[in-house]
């Protein structure tokens, strides 16, 4: 069976993935960026009564253009 893609809205970001040579690499996706991600990828977490979802860049299938 296929899983449906899900669509979200960047909330926040973080530095990037730490890079064998000590440096950080640059993210591809900006807060306000619209993303399609796996329905079972990340994790749900609870934030300010709001439930919102934890992914590692490499769980995005593709980020939205408008």
């Amino acid at each position: 069976a296929r899983e449906k893609p899900q669509r979200g809205t960047v909330l926040a970001v973080g530095p990037g993935k730490l890079l064998d040579n000590g440096n950080r690499g640059t993210l591809s996706v900006a807060v306000g960026d619209v993303v399609i991600y796996g329905k079972y990828g990340g994790s749900e977490v609870e934030v300010d009564g709001e439930e919102v979802k934890i992914l590692r860049e490499s769980d995005i299938l593709a980020k939205v253009l408008a």
